[in-house]
């Protein structure tokens, strides 16, 4: 399959298949969760897995980047 015929049925799957997607090529493009410059500590990436974890299990619970920047500038200005 080419790379032209998978983007073209990227579109017909899941929300849920694409999120195994995600994760599978998450997988084989790296070894480690971030690089190894990365500035984050154990404890920093320990949450934001639980925090993608409990995003991807009920995403409704969740809002559109767009919403939740504006929430923000709102309350804490620009």
């Amino acid at each position: 399959m080419s790379k032209i015929e998978i983007l073209a049925e990227l579109p017909k799957l899941s929300k849920a298949e694409r999120f195994e997607i995600r994760d599978r090529l998450a997988e084989m493009d790296s070894s480690g969760w971030l690089d190894g410059d990365d500035p984050l500590s154990d404890e920093a990436k320990v949450l934001l897995e639980a925090r993608l974890d409990e995003m991807e299990k009920q995403p409704e619970n969740s809002m559109p980047w767009k919403d939740a920047e504006a929430r923000l500038k709102a309350r804490f200005g620009e």
